[in-house]
């Protein structure tokens, strides 16, 4: 397939590209940057051009600004959801002005397990409600505005991302440097649900919605078994020989980030009911079997 990448330059998208080229699609990767770093193989586009030329067949909408990149100010908000809704708004716009046949026939767009707010112990899957807080309202926006697509003839699946984990960025990445001098350890009580997938597992679970005709509507991209905080914690200690007994107590966080710190705080206990129901199969289910390998250990 012709495959557009919004987003493509990013964490997850460094390592989609190269994936999706491996397994014989060809890439079109929409960004901002006027040379973004790419995989060999890969085409860049401009946003305002993301499906102009060759006939794309299938869009993996990944584009958005991190949220978790530091304090939250009126302006950064703004940023999340036009660089999430508006870039899907601006994809429905483009794709509802090609003719029918020319259109692409499937969307595989991002979200996160932040539609469910914090919610305690509580086990949670994709028929579970959504929150109320600033997070919850931005995915539910988003995923509104890629539900809006279908009717324009494409199959629609949002995955809701939980942590994704890998030693090259994103949250792992920056766990490291204070475990590995032994600084490391759980966040407020400990007790907050942390619901995380590899980032290997996520590109097969975005590909596998991409490539499985039968695939629609709301996936969880999380592993089977979610951890509590201190279980994390304990277990990236184990994994790195140090200890993880140093706590970073809630209120230096809310201090530090303000609104922001709910990220980290916050508790969801999230299973990939969907996917596995529908036959996907993880590689990286138990996250003490698999950090060794995250870690490049």
């Amino acid at each position: 397939m012709h495959v557009l990448v919004t987003g493509g330059s990013g964490f997850i998208g460094q390592a989609l590209v190269p994936r999706l080229l491996a397994r014989g699609h060809r890439v079109r990767v929409s960004s901002r940057q006027a040379q973004p770093r790419l995989a060999a193989g890969a085409e860049a586009c401009a946003p305002d051009r993301a499906l102009a030329g060759a006939p794309v067949e299938a869009i993996i909408n990944l584009a958005g600004e991190n949220l978790a990149a530091g304090r939250w100010s009126a302006a950064r908000k703004q940023a999340f959801r036009s660089s999430r809704i508006g870039t899907t708004e601006a994809l429905a716009a483009q794709i509802a002005a090609l003719p029918a046949e020319a259109r692409p026939r499937v969307l595989v767009s991002g979200s996160a397990i932040g539609w469910y707010g914090s919610r305690g112990d509580a086990w949670l899957d994709e028929a579970s409600s959504p929150g109320e807080d600033f997070s919850a309202q931005l995915c539910r926006d988003w995923e509104a505005a890629a539900q809006a697509i279908a009717p324009l003839g494409l199959r629609v699946c949002r995955v809701r991302t939980g942590i994704v984990l890998d030693r090259s960025g994103g949250a792992l990445a920056r766990m490291l440097p204070p475990f590995r001098l032994g600084a490391g350890g759980p966040i407020g009580d400990g007790r907050q649900w942390m619901s995380w997938i590899s980032r290997h597992d996520l590109v097969e679970l975005l590909i596998w919605l991409l490539e499985t005709p039968g695939c629609e509507g709301v996936y969880n991209g999380v592993s089977p078994l979610p951890l509590t905080n201190r279980e994390f914690s304990q277990t990236l200690g184990r994994a790195l020989h140090r200890p993880a007994l140093l706590p970073m107590p809630a209120f230096v966080l809310r201090l530090m980030f303000g609104e922001m710190a709910e990220l980290l705080l916050g508790s969801q206990r999230v299973r990939p009911g969907r996917a596995l129901a529908e036959g996907f199969q993880f590689r990286d289910g138990e996250l003490s079997l698999c950090l060794p390998r995250l870690l490049g250990a």
